[in-house]
Order: C-alpha cells, then structure tokens, then sequence
C-alpha cells in the first residue's frame, strides 16, 4: 500500500491531538504528516510517536500536495479552508457541524455506513460524537429487526466543549472547595448569555436554542441519526445534558424495533459480535459501562438493556463511549482507512 501525506487543521486541540495518536497508533500508512492551526499556535512543537512535529499556520498553500486533510478547528475554519483543500485535490475528513447536513457530502460512521463512501473525493463529514456512540450500538439491532423510535438523553462530559471547558471545570473545582466564587464564561456555550458552572452541576443545554425549544446539538443528534441510518421516518427525539465528567459521553436510549417478542438475550447477542461494540451488562455484579473506565477505549459500550414493560417491542440501553476517540479522533481516522483504498 502506497503511503500518503496528511494534514491535521487544529492539530494543538483535544481532538486533532488524539487524530496524530490515533494516525500513528495503527500505522496509517502516512508519507508525511502535517500539524495546522492557527497563527497564534504555529511555532508549537508537538512530540508523537518519537518525532517532533512543528506545527503551521493554516494557509490556502498548506494542502498542496496533501491526500487527506483532517479538520478539527471549528465550523468557521473548515468553511474557510476545506474547499482550498480539495481544490488542491485533498479528500477532507471534516469533525466540525459545517458540512454534516449538505445533501451531497455523506455523513459516515464506518460500522453503519461505510458504503456511503463509495470512491467519494471531496469533503466527507464526520458525525457528532453523541451521535456516533449510539448509532454505533444501534446499527445490529436496526438490521435485524429494525427499528421505528429512538429517544435518548445524553450526559455528556466537558471535553466535548474543548480544552477551556476541561481547564474551567477543573478551577471551578477548587473554587468550589475553597469557598471563592465562582468563575463561569465557557459554558453552556460561550456565546450564550448567561453561564453557569459546570463543577458540582448538571446543565440542561449544549449550544445553543432554536425556535421549537431543544438545542442545536439536540437538533444534531435527531437529524444525522436519520441521515445516517437513510431513514427519515424514523422518529428520532434527543435532549442533551453536560456534567462534570471530563471524557466520556454516556447516554439513555429508549428504542422501539419493528418486532415483537425480541428478549434482551437476543439483543445482547446481537451486540456481543457487532463491531467496535463491547458488551458490559450484569446487573448482579454491578457491570455496566461507566465513563471514567472508558476514556481511552476505542470501543462502544452498552449495558443495561431491559425491556419496557409496557411495549412488547420497547428496550431501555445505556450506552458509554470515550467523546475524544470513537466520538471524533478515531471515527475520522476510519473512515480514512477506507478512503485510502481509493486514492492509490
């Protein structure tokens, strides 16, 4: 297999960070590798693998002769730049929302919709990391026996906000043991107008809201599940809740299949051999997924499934996984696995 160049837009983040671990970790076939940001950040040296990276500003020149351009700098930045990249004929793995919804580029979970990808060049987005866990844990279940309802809350850590988040709920912290005030500016979102703390607190919004009352980042979850599963029937409700957890989004989703007389055994059977999935599930030894012991896991974890009791075709599952990883980093370094395929 020939190697290729990359470039990481946001390399200095959270996310574009575990991109270049991720990338060296399973020896993607790299030629050269790239670490873009913003002006203020070019100049960083960031140590990987035994190699010193010197990190770039992002300029329309940076993505000649690049293959794979990943991008984790936020919306504004991949509008920017992503359409410079495949102008100089880079495939884009965009993390950000700004091209999730655009009818023409696929929105690709590999375990669910790998085939979406189909030689495509261009931009291909990566789904929200909420998104990504628990379509993940639903696809099995969708193909064998469908599925017509799906309503998930989420409780979702400071990381996902990125790295101020994680530095404000940790000083929070101390200042919460000290007795000082409080100190709030980041979330729920810092173009909100009011913020609260996160430190000992649990906060009923992520982004921003819109005109029929649930956030942006419910409105996300409700809408790429669909796109994804090629489904728009399916009824889909989100709301979404951030804790003080620092890595792991952890979610409670209820789903209705299309079949009756479906036991938790076959469920669990189903998800004990599905990709990327791992099964932690008995309640007589207190197993079930937890997000402090899922940071730095690469898998999907699900637990507590139980039936409704008042739906013959109803299941409750509790599904876990590590925001950073599955949920950005690692989702986005699959799907360029598949793509190299096509670009050789």
């Amino acid at each position: 297999m020939e190697k290729v160049n990359v470039a990481i837009v946001g390399a200095t983040g959270a996310v574009g960070t575990k991109i270049l671990e991720k990338l060296l970790e399973r020896n993607f076939p790299v030629q050269s590798i790239k670490l873009l940001a913003s002006k203020r950040s070019a100049g960083t040296e960031i140590t990987a693998g035994g190699h010193t990276y010197v990190v770039e500003e992002t300029v329309p020149e940076s993505f000649e002769g690049i293959s794979i351009a990943f991008f984790s700098a936020g919306g504004t930045i991949s509008e920017k730049f992503a359409h410079e990249a495949v102008t100089r004929g880079a495939i884009v793995i965009d993390n950000t929302s700004a091209f999730r919804m655009k009818e023409q580029i696929p929105l690709v979970v590999p375990e669910v919709n790998a085939d979406a990808l189909n030689g495509k060049a261009g931009i291909i987005a990566n789904p929200n990391c909420s998104t990504i866990q628990m379509v993940t844990a639903l696809q099995p279940i969708r193909e064998k026996f469908g599925l017509k309802r799906i309503v998930v809350s989420t409780y979702q850590a400071v990381s996902g906000a990125g790295s101020e988040a994680i530095d404000e709920l940790e000083s929070q912290s101390l200042q919460f043991q000290e007795r000082a005030t409080i100190q709030a500016a980041i979330l729920p979102s810092a173009s909100a107008e009011h913020h609260y703390p996160i430190a000992f607190n649990v906060i009923p919004q992520i982004d921003s809201f819109d005109s029929s009352g649930y956030t942006l980042e419910e409105l996300k979850m409700m809408n790429e599940t669909k796109k994804i599963f090629g489904d728009n029937e399916l009824s889909v409700v989100a709301t979404c809740v951030r804790l003080p957890v620092v890595t792991g989004h952890s979610e409670s989703v209820y789903i209705e299949i299309g079949k009756e007389g479906v036991s938790v055994e076959d469920i669990q059977a189903l998800l004990a051999v599905a990709p990327g999935v791992v099964i932690q599930d008995d309640p007589s030894k207190q197993l079930y997924p937890m997000p402090l012991f899922a940071e730095g896991k690469d898998e999907v974890f699900v637990g507590r499934i139980r039936k409704d009791p008042d739906h013959p075709a109803g299941f409750h599952l509790w599904i876990v996984s590590d925001n950073l990883l599955k949920g950005a980093a690692l989702n986005s370094v699959q799907i360029a696995e598949r793509l190299v395929n096509f670009i050789q």
